[in-house]
């Protein structure tokens, strides 16, 4: 790739041609049909390559970006008002006899009401081809750096950085509520991809080339958020850049949680997708705790493999399945994993708030509510803000709590009762009678100490045992949000 800029009125020009073409989220689907769309999303592009043989200029960007065929010069100089041969000097396309080609990915992409465009190497496994990638791959928009935007907190912010940037995804939807943006990568292409896609969608963005924190000692954020390359593989000369290191088993992860602190403001925020070692005997919770110290920490395992998934699943990602050089890569990376000592695999996210306070760690395989970000925002500050005594508060049950009871038809009380709620993490707290009596009766009116005092005196029992008891209880009801301060 030429190293040639992306800018000026060349970036004008590209964003009128793809604007006046209609190459937009909306007018891609418009043109391909719900069928034909669906179908793509799958990777099969016959359906869409018959929806777009009219020939005009969106048919063109959507053979050559999202479907990966070449067209003919001719057409692609119509298409570009002109501007293909600066396209061909940038290797944004690529000449093949009398047709040109897509050299890399450049589709359009929406969220609410903002529109981009995101440049990435070209989609594989199109039509069920697939090539092993080249070890400096950009990785194009993926669920895991989906799910990343929809963990991040919404602040605004003076200051961010996004570590293992890629395409720049994460510094898109930051760059509306963030007064500068540092975006950092250890590859230099995905240091020029994520530039070239700023620049297409006018956003302001600081590009550095190195690794971890080195591009940006002595500096601090209010926010860093990073998808790194987390997957924990053996040293191997077929490593792909954007998703394996040289680090040993997790410590890429390790390091970017234990030297956040350093990096962010009083208060600040750091938010990463993460993989991490299971070991034989050692519990993963309290390894992540010890990478999180004093600060205020949340994390989550959301999934768990064995070692043979995780291998098959890596494998799979780099289109090997089926290679002559399959079995070999699964039996060294199974033995390399053996020889770690690691028993499983675990993957998740990991949350750090820069101010003093504890570390949950913990498994959450279920649904959750998209995004999640607000909802993380809110615990850390329920875990922060509640005080030492909760008597003297006054709570409300939150409008999204339900009860369910289950028992035998005509028992006089239920034999078990859930507290569930239907937002954020959409959590199941198990309670007993007093417990779902205590939360049934916060509506505002009565303070948690006299609640507690109108219980103990129905129970015939001393009020400090029962708020020895149950305080506990309420302050893990108030953290997770089914009950608020009134």
């Amino acid at each position: 790739m030429d190293e040639q800029q992306l800018s000026g009125s060349l970036v004008d020009r590209l964003r009128d041609a793809f604007e006046t073409a209609g190459y937009t989220v909306g007018g891609v689907a418009a043109r391909l049909g719900a069928q034909a769309d669906n179908a793509l999303a799958r990777n099969e592009t016959t359906l869409a390559y018959q929806r777009t043989a009219g020939g005009d200029p969106l048919d063109i960007m959507i053979r050559l970006f999202l479907l990966q065929r070449p067209v003919p010069k001719s057409l692609t100089a119509k298409a570009f008002h002109g501007i293909d041969d600066d396209l061909l000097a940038l290797g944004i396309l690529t000449p093949r006899g009398d047709e040109i080609s897509a050299a890399i990915d450049l589709r359009p992409y929406a969220e609410d009401d903002r529109q981009w465009w995101v440049v990435a190497d070209l989609t594989p496994g199109l039509d069920g081809r697939r090539e092993p990638m080249r070890s400096d791959y950009v990785l194009g928009i993926a669920p895991a750096s989906l799910s990343l935007v929809k963990l991040t907190v919404p602040i605004k912010a003076e200051k961010a950085l996004d570590i293992g940037t890629g395409c720049g995804i994460q510094a898109l939807h930051l760059a509306d509520r963030v007064g500068h943006i540092v975006a950092t990568d250890v590859n230099p292409r995905a240091v020029q991809l994520t530039s070239w896609t700023a620049a297409l969608n006018r956003i302001d963005l600081d590009v550095r080339d190195g690794s971890l924190y080195e591009p940006v000692r002595e500096e601090r954020f209010d926010l860093i958020v990073s998808n790194p390359p987390y997957v924990i593989a053996p040293p191997s000369d077929g490593r792909l850049t954007y998703r394996e290191t040289g680090f040993a088993g997790d410590a890429v992860v390790e390091q970017l949680v234990r030297q956040a602190p350093e990096h962010l403001t009083d208060g600040g925020w750091c938010q990463l997708l993460a993989n991490w070692t299971c070991v034989r005997g050692q519990d993963w919770r309290e390894r992540i705790a010890s990478w999180t110290g004093d600060r205020s920490s949340w994390a989550v395992q959301r999934e768990q493999l064995d070692p043979a998934e995780y291998v098959e699943l890596w494998l799979r990602d780099a289109g090997l399945q089926g290679r002559p050089e399959y079995t070999s890569r699964y039996d060294a990376w199974l033995r390399w994993l053996d020889e770690q000592q690691v028993e499983s695999i675990g993957m998740g996210w990991i949350n750090l708030h820069n101010v003093e306070g504890g570390t949950l760690a913990e498994e959450w395989p279920f649904e959750i509510e998209q995004p999640i970000g607000p909802h993380v925002l809110d615990r850390f500050e329920r875990a922060e803000g509640l005080p030492a005594d909760l008597t003297p508060l006054y709570l409300t049950t939150a409008d999204d709590v339900v009860q369910e009871t289950a028992g035998r038809p005509g028992a006089e009380d239920p034999a078990t009762i859930v507290l569930r709620r239907q937002r954020g993490m959409r959590r199941a707290e198990q309670a007993d009678t007093v417990l779902a009596g205590f939360v049934g009766a916060c509506d505002g009116d009565l303070s948690v100490g006299q609640i507690l005092n109108a219980l103990s005196e129905l129970l015939d029992r001393p009020v400090e045992e029962v708020r020895t008891e149950y305080l506990p209880q309420i302050r893990n009801l108030a953290v997770e949000g089914f009950l608020t301060m009134a």
